[in-house]
Formats: structure tokens, sequence, C-alpha cells
């Protein structure tokens, strides 16, 4: 009988079978762990950039909002293709010279005060020009303060009378096409000497801004300094910038700011380095107050004055709530320069990325690095935008010694 050597046939295809059963499940196996390094190296890569990508989308966003305005402004000058035949053609001409009108107009504002500084109400301040003109007359309200809007230019006087005070007549004032003055005013007790000051010195527009801005809080309570509700507001002199600032920084509100923080900071355990307890807290409490004051100090005086900027947000209060959202986000990277144009916000960019910087001398040595200059410098600046939206939409009517006349822009 013949002997068949070998192995069988059908135990050759079995073992080749499982051979290729095994190596195919090696390969699964190796691309599902490919898989899930690719996943953790995605979750790192997000978590790490997330900051980057909020960033960049205000950035594209603005772009195009303000490519979209622009469009939409365009479209809104541009005549329709049909047009009724019985639309007024005389309306839609006057529409179009009202804007033109608008921009020659002018107004005159100010305060009255007594010889100690403080505010005089009730007064009763009286604008009147040359012939042709009908002489305008207000009260100076509980700040002291009057206004005058939508003068034509011409030469101007203020007559202001008040109770117990010797009556005055102010020295012409010039006012120019779209121009804006402040002018205060000082009077005397009846029987004394009276000073009348109209001045366009930038120290004394200055100071004003400065006084009607340490008088502005929340509820009377909290500070809300940095708020501008007159669009024409002038600019603020180096001196003010400082000086607002440092009263920013020594508010006694500013005091329990920081110790809510350093507390929502100890109860979260954050920055477990500086430890628990008293000690904790109170390691804690210093860095939030020198985070504070560092920003507030770099970017709302050193960097503003340096690149003549102004700290402040101006209230815009017009428009639709679109155009409100988006210019209360990019106030945050954009800022008014002191030659009234608008600019890249330098000043508190910087400031916030600076006083993150400088955040590592005081932050312990395991949270130090770039990462934590980046995680402040970014929340500094994410703070502005959200702190700006509110100011936009909620503070104007729970700030106190917001001036009447003052409403935004025009």
């Amino acid at each position: 009988m013949l002997k068949i050597q070998g192995r069988c046939p059908f135990a050759v295809i079995n073992s080749a079978a499982a051979d290729n059963s095994q190596a195919k499940f090696r390969v699964e196996l190796r691309r599902s762990q490919l898989s899930g390094k690719r996943l953790a190296v995605l979750f790192l890569i997000s978590k790490f950039t997330k900051p980057f990508l909020v960033v960049s989308l205000i950035w594209f966003i603005f772009p195009s909002l303000t490519s979209s305005t622009a469009r939409a402004q365009s479209t809104s000058l541009t005549p329709p293709d049909s047009v009724l035949p019985d639309a007024p053609e005389p309306a839609q001409a006057s529409s179009a010279t009202a804007p033109a009108a608008q921009t020659e107009i002018g107004s005159i504002t100010g305060t009255v005060l007594d010889l100690n500084g403080d505010v005089l109400q009730g007064a009763t301040v009286t604008l009147s020009a040359g012939s042709g003109f009908t002489a305008m007359t207000v009260h100076s309200g509980n700040d002291g303060q009057f206004s005058f809007r939508g003068l034509p230019p011409q030469a101007y006087k203020l007559t202001v009378t008040a109770s117990g005070m010797k009556d005055f007549t102010s020295s012409e004032i010039l006012l120019q096409a779209g121009e804006s003055r402040i002018v205060p005013v000082t009077l005397a007790v009846s029987g004394g000497s009276t000073h009348v000051t109209v001045t366009e010195t930038s120290r004394e527009l200055s100071q004003e801004q400065v006084h009607i801005a340490e008088q502005q809080r929340i509820v009377g309570v909290i500070p809300n300094f940095y708020s501008a509700y007159d669009w024409n507001a002038p600019p603020m002199l180096a001196k003010q910038k400082y000086q607002l600032s440092m009263r920013s920084i020594l508010d006694p509100v500013s005091f329990l700011s920081v110790a809510g923080i350093a507390g929502a900071e100890q109860y979260q355990n954050i920055f477990p380095s500086f430890g628990g307890g008293i000690e904790g807290y109170g390691k804690r409490y210093g860095a939030a107050f020198a985070n504070h004051a560092s920003s507030t100090l770099l970017g709302r005086a050193v960097f503003p004055s340096l690149f003549h900027q102004d700290p402040r947000y101006f209230y815009k209060g017009k428009g639709s709530v679109r155009s409100r959202f988006f210019y209360a986000i990019s106030a945050a990277v954009i800022a008014r320069g002191d030659n009234g144009r608008w600019q890249p916000n330098y000043s508190r960019v910087l400031g916030n990325f600076s006083a993150a910087a400088l955040s590592n001398l005081y932050y312990p040595a395991s949270d130090r690095g770039g990462s934590l200059v980046l995680l402040n410098g970014l929340a500094g600046t994410g703070g502005d935008a959200a702190a700006n939206l509110i100011r936009e939409f909620l503070l104007k009517r729970f700030t106190t010694h917001v001036p009447k006349s003052a409403n935004g822009q025009p």
C-alpha cells in the first residue's frame, strides 16, 4: 500500500486560515492603538489651543462684521431697483441730506460749581447768541451739569444764575461746526467775587472728565469709572490716566472684589502649591491683588500714555442689538486714540499680557512659565470683552451720576 507523506491538505488550509486571522487581528489592534493615540493627541491639542480658537474667532468675526456693515450701508444708500410710481421723490432727497446736516451741529456742556468745588443743583443756565437765535434755558441737574445740543456754528454766551450766588455772563464761546465744548463754571456767594472759567485747555477738560468718572458707581457702590457715556468726551491727559487708575486700584470695593476672587480660588483649590488655611488664602489674595493692580496700572495708565490711547469704554447705545454686541466685544482689542481715531488696542492687550508675565514673580514655581502668561493674558482680554458687554447693555441704567444728556453715540 502506498503511504502518503507530508501533512494533510485540510490541515495546511486550516493552519493558513488561522495565521491569516491572527495577522488581521494584530493589524486591527495596531490600528486601534494608533487611533487611541491620535485621539489623545487631538484631545491635548484641543485642550491647549482652545483659547487660541476663541481669540481667532473674535478676530475673524469682527472683520466680517465690518465688511457686512459696510455692505449694508452701501445697500441702504443705493436706491432700490423698483420704486412705486407714487413714491414721493422730495422726501427721499431730504433723508439723503440729513446726515450731512447733522455733522455740522455742535454742543456746549458743562458743570456749575461753587468755590469749594461742590456742584450746584438747579442753577439757571441761559445760552444766547446773535440776532436770529432764540435763547435757550436749562437747569443744572443733580450732578451740576447742563447741556445744549444741536447748535449751529456761531458765537455764544452763557448766563448762569443761582439762588444765593452772584449772576454772571461768560466770555464769548466760538463754536465750530461739529465741535463739542465743555464749559466748567465756578460761582461765588452773592456779595463776593465771581470767577467764570471758559477754557479749551486740555488739562482742565481732562480734569472735568475725571471728576465725572469718579462719581459713577453702580447702584451708588461699585465703581464704574471707565465707562464714558458722552461719545464726544475729550481725551484724558497722561496725568489724569494715572490718577484714575490709582483711584480704581485703591477703591475699597476693589479690595472686596479681590477677596472674593481669592476665596473662590481657595474653595476650588486653584494653585494648590499655595496650600490651605489662612496662609494659603493670604497668598492667593496677594496674587489676585497683584494681578488687579498691575493690569489696571499698565493697561489703563502706562501703555495708554505711551500709545496716546483712551482707556475708557465709550458707550454706543444706538443701533441694533447685533451691532452693539460686536462693538462691545471688539472694544477689547480696538480703542479710541487721543486723536479721536479708532486703532488696535495696544494698551489694554499689552497691559493684560505684561501683567501676566509679571505674575511669574509671585505665583508658585510649579505654575510658572509660558502657560501661566498665556492663560492670564487671554483671561484678561476675554474678561474685558465680557465687561464691555455688561457696560453696553446693563450698567447705564444702574449707574449713578451719569449726565442726563450723555446717551452714547449721537
